[in-house]
């Protein structure tokens, strides 16, 4: 079968459990519909996310978009606190203020979310196969835990390991590439940062010295077709990109992915 989308993620609370859909639409900005569209900050403004606490594989926190319905509780023990955010905001951010031990606020943004990547606020984009050979990279890790450490949006299946390689190009000019009838430009390999090496649920780093192994393996493994001006190192997987067609768009589990000439 040819290259098409397979899985569709979007994660309406930064750092917090995804939700899968079998239908995204694309905002003008580029970014999917609720992406990233919550987020969690201290008194200061600065987020509270995975890069910054390891607590917060521990915290489950589900977010309805539409309704804006939430469930949170500790991760695998009972729901403890569920309410709308319109109506129980203040009470979730004092059940997150003593989970975390510091003050805990909720910011929305409604037009790109709060992406990692400003200059790419576009879906990010793995293979099924890259999961599954990295996955292998590893004893005992699986690829659903693999899915879960790097958190793309969209996953390409009835392709070869590392196909997203393909959508990033070494003038570092957007590689034009259509999912369904949406057009988006892949930019670059996206970098990772300490997150991947944590069970997406305890927190815990394992297996040790991930970050190194992976970039070891990234290094064999390079394909031919990726462009090594993107590679200042080698702990990057995923591709990131930006919509290049004005408008916006809709993408559904199934649609046909194909690259473009420029």
């Amino acid at each position: 079968m040819s290259a098409h989308v397979a899985r569709i993620t979007v994660f309406p609370m930064k750092s917090c459990d995804g939700l899968a859909l079998e239908t995204a639409s694309v905002m003008v900005s580029g970014a999917l519909l609720y992406d990233r569209k919550f987020a969690l900050v201290d008194a200061n403004g600065r987020f509270i996310n995975a890069k910054r606490t390891p607590l917060i594989h521990q915290l489950r926190l589900q977010v309805d978009p539409v309704s804006r319905e939430f469930d949170v509780g500790r991760r695998d023990e009972k729901v403890e606190l569920h309410g709308r955010l319109d109506d129980d905001g203040p009470q979730l951010s004092d059940w997150l203020s003593t989970f975390f031990s510091l003050e805990v606020s909720i910011i929305e943004n409604d037009e790109t979310g709060f992406p990692d990547d400003l200059g790419a606020v576009g879906p990010t984009i793995i293979s099924a196969a890259t999961l599954r050979t990295v996955a292998g990279w590893f004893e005992g890790l699986t690829v659903e835990e693999v899915r879960h450490r790097f958190r793309a949006n969209i996953e390409v299946d009835g392709v070869e390991p590392f196909w997203e390689d393909r959508l990033f190009r070494s003038d570092r000019q957007p590689q034009p590439f259509r999912a369904g009838d949406v057009q988006f430009g892949g930019i670059n390999p996206c970098q990772r940062c300490v997150v991947p090496t944590r069970n997406s649920q305890t927190g815990d780093v394992t297996p040790a010295g991930f970050s190194q192994q992976f970039s070891r393996r990234r290094e064999e493994t390079l394909p031919d077709w990726a462009p090594r001006e993107h590679f200042n190192h080698f702990y990057r997987l995923s591709t990131n990109t930006r919509l290049l067609e004005r408008g916006h768009g809709i993408i559904r589990v199934g649609d046909t992915v194909e690259l473009e000439s420029i």
